[in-house]
């Protein structure tokens, strides 16, 4: 299989990119996770938004995976993948978005990571007495 990574700001641009299906004859949208949104454009404004906290220009890790012209690859084949290149990156974990294109009868994939620290979750308040608060 071969990988193409990159840096990259550009969040609306990439996502409009991803989801083109003039260029592609079919695009599919596998995972997006991770995020408050359910979409991709959502998904990649949600970085490029927390981005802007941070300073951090290329916010973003876009990965390509295109197997071999006459190769046949599972969906479990192209997670695999997936998995193993974000654990090499230090990625694990990181919120993604993975799409599936198809362009002359060949398929390949897209994931776009989060390269910026999730933010901590919340922890739920306590009361004085040391219990959780009530529910109102």
């Amino acid at each position: 299989m071969m990988l193409k990574g990159s840096q990259r700001g550009g969040a609306k641009q990439l996502a409009l990119h991803l989801l083109n299906t003039v260029d592609n004859d079919h695009v599919e949208v596998h995972a997006i996770e991770g995020f408050v949104s359910d979409d991709v454009i959502g998904a990649l404004r949600e970085v490029y938004a927390i981005s802007r906290a941070t300073r951090c220009k290329q916010f973003m890790f876009s990965l390509s995976l295109s197997p071999p012209k006459d190769a046949v690859v599972t969906i479990e084949d192209y997670e695999a993948a997936i998995q193993a290149a974000a654990e090499r990156l230090g990625l694990s974990g990181q919120p993604k978005v993975v799409l599936f294109h198809e362009k002359h009868g060949r398929r390949h994939c897209h994931v776009v990571f989060s390269r910026l620290a999730a933010p901590p979750r919340i922890q739920p308040l306590r009361s004085r007495m040391g219990g959780a608060m009530p529910s109102l």
